[in-house]
């Protein structure tokens, strides 16, 4: 095995290739859309994927962030070899599909000023932090994590709804429904501004602003929109009744699904709630199994 290699391809997957409940999520939505302009958009954007799939040619011109998730059984072993091959493979992929230059040169000023522009190699585009996941998780999104797994999650993780995301505390007031919808009140006007729906929006709940966004991102490696909870639909039905519909046309479809991530909790009168709009390109997500 070419383990490198094997993630790079799987890099690449991810870039150019949206997932069956995805697709299938989208076309149930031209389906019923009753607007002209939104079922245009829509079959535009299912064109989109199509294409993009059959060519191998990124799903959008933000080719995104790379995030991992190491989902690991308490049979197997991860090994500071398989790290550095993790962020070998991913420059390689980076660099193959080709992604966009998008990593900044410079020390930590310079980076933040971005003064000394930008890497043109498209590898030097560096992973996030990488999470663990193992059977000790408790959440909505918890797996059944046989001893013998050993499976790479890859995220390409776009700038315009980490624009639109946030995180931050909110007082529960022993409320499920409070918490909820504050979450939606902060979705309702991030996705006014999104400009790229219908959005797959993202929620995690935990005890810190780490383990809240962390929550999240493991929603959207585990989510499917053929298994949506109570919870999750109506999220769904609400944030549809804005009305704000694919591309900000109106119409029905504002979003298509959504992820709901509830970790543990503290004895606290606050609830740390994450929330990020995906984009309709999103989520971007490939799994290598080892």
């Amino acid at each position: 095995m070419d383990l490198v290699k094997d993630i790079s391809d799987t890099i690449i997957k991810a870039s150019t290739t949206l997932s069956d409940d995805k697709s299938d999520a989208l076309k149930r939505a031209i389906d019923m859309e009753e607007n002209d302009n939104a079922r245009w958009a829509l079959s535009q954007i299912l064109e989109n994927y199509e294409v993009a799939q059959k060519t191998k040619f990124p799903l959008c011109d933000d080719t995104g962030i790379p995030h991992v998730i190491i989902e690991i059984g308490e049979d197997r072993q991860i090994s500071g070899e398989l790290l550095n091959q993790i962020h070998e493979g991913i420059s390689s992929g980076l660099n193959n599909l080709p992604a966009r230059p998008m990593a900044v040169k410079g020390n930590s000023v310079e980076r933040i000023e971005q003064s000394e522009g930008l890497y043109d190699e498209p590898g030097k585009l560096a992973p996030a932090s990488i999470l663990i996941d193992s059977t000790n998780d408790e959440s909505t999104y918890k797996r059944d994590i046989e001893p013998d797994t050993l499976n790479i999650h890859f995220l390409l993780e776009g700038g315009g709804p980490e624009i639109r995301a946030k995180t931050y505390r909110v007082y529960h007031k022993r409320s499920f429904e409070n918490v909820i919808g504050t979450a939606c009140e902060w979705l309702e006007s991030s996705l006014k501004m999104l400009g790229c729906t219908p959005s797959i929006p993202s929620i995690g709940i935990g005890r810190t602003h780490f383990e809240a966004t962390s929550l999240l991102i493991k929603s959207i490696a585990y989510g499917s929109l053929d298994k949506q909870n109570d919870y999750e639909n109506q999220i769904t039905e609400r944030l549809n009744r804005t009305g704000i519909g694919p591309m900000g046309l109106g119409g029905k479809t504002t979003v298509l699904g959504c992820y709901l991530n509830i970790g543990n909790q503290r004895a606290s009168g606050v609830r740390i709630v994450s929330i990020r709009p995906s984009c309709f390109v999103e989520p971007r997500v490939a799994t290598l199994k080892l």
